[in-house]
């Protein structure tokens, strides 16, 4: 096993590049559930960006909030500025495991481990996040809506670093995130979304019900036109083309997807004049 230990982003980059095979970490919280195996292997190699300076920042501008990638979620739910106008951030970050995972867990490092449960990603797309990208050839801005091409792929070439997470300064009238698990802390995500409306529409997104979290762009239109909802039945026929839940060890398709209409049923029915009767049981 090797570890490379860059101690600046050009140092880093330089290292992403000579080494592509090298996997990035920062937190290291996602390795813990594979230690020892897949992780002091023969042959496997890392590149630890826990030491690279500039990575973990907030910084604030006029048109948007900048998280560098190293940033952790301990640090988001202890800023107050970000809670005031972010609230979804510190709700999701408060969701991700035990206090000991807060503080050592990065927000860049959910991002690129491409999780379809993260728990992260989902609130940071309802928000239009967008990626920055840095290479030793230069830096790009990816929606994070457009990051992943597939289970455990993403928009992200060998010699690149995620190194921030832009996310625009806009003023909401409705944001709302949940997730339902095993039990009510430190549980992996079996159904989870995430949903803002403000100036640019809506933003329906889910997680843990397709091979990537995901954007519902035909949620999405039934909510911008205002089509009558009686229930959590109703928005099931739009949820079909948006997600593919599957059977997995923590829960089945069909649970999936029944939970998913009625969590967002009842977490859509006040902000939505639309939306009518009671709608059965709650989720």
């Amino acid at each position: 096993m090797t570890i490379y230990l860059p101690r600046d982003l050009d140092e880093a980059l330089d290292l992403r590049a000579s080494h592509p095979e090298a996997t990035p970490i920062a937190g290291g919280t996602d390795l813990a559930v594979h230690w020892p195996q897949r992780v002091l292997e023969d042959g496997l190699a890392w590149l630890d960006l826990s030491g690279v300076e500039g990575l973990r920042t907030v910084e604030w501008t006029d048109r948007e909030l900048i998280l560098g990638a190293g940033t952790t979620y301990w640090d988001v739910i202890r800023d107050p500025t970000i809670g005031a106008e972010f609230p979804l951030l510190v709700r999701a970050a408060r969701q991700v495991g035990a206090v000991q995972i807060q503080a050592r867990g990065t927000w860049g490092g959910n991002i690129v481990n491409a999780s379809p449960a993260a728990d992260g990603v989902p609130v940071l797309m309802a928000y239009d996040a967008m990626l920055k990208l840095r290479s030793r050839e230069g830096s790009a801005l990816v929606p994070l809506s457009k990051f992943y091409l597939g289970y455990k792929q993403m928009r992200l070439a060998p010699d690149q670093l995620v190194t921030g997470i832009h996310v625009p300064r806009r003023t909401y009238d409705f944001e709302w995130f949940e997730k339902v698990g095993s039990r009510s802390a430190q549980a992996i995500t079996k159904v989870g979304a995430a949903v803002t409306h403000g100036g640019a529409g809506w933003r329906v997104v889910a997680n843990s019900v397709a091979p990537t979290v995901c954007r519902c762009p035909a949620l999405e239109s039934l909510l911008a036109e205002e089509r009558p909802v009686s229930g959590p039945a109703d928005l099931a026929p739009a949820l079909a083309e948006d997600v593919s839940p599957i059977d997995d060890i923590r829960s089945t398709a069909g649970y999936r997807s029944e939970v998913l209409a009625r969590l967002l049923y009842w977490g859509l029915r006040d902000a939505c004049p639309s939306f009518t009767g009671n709608g059965g049981a709650h989720a």
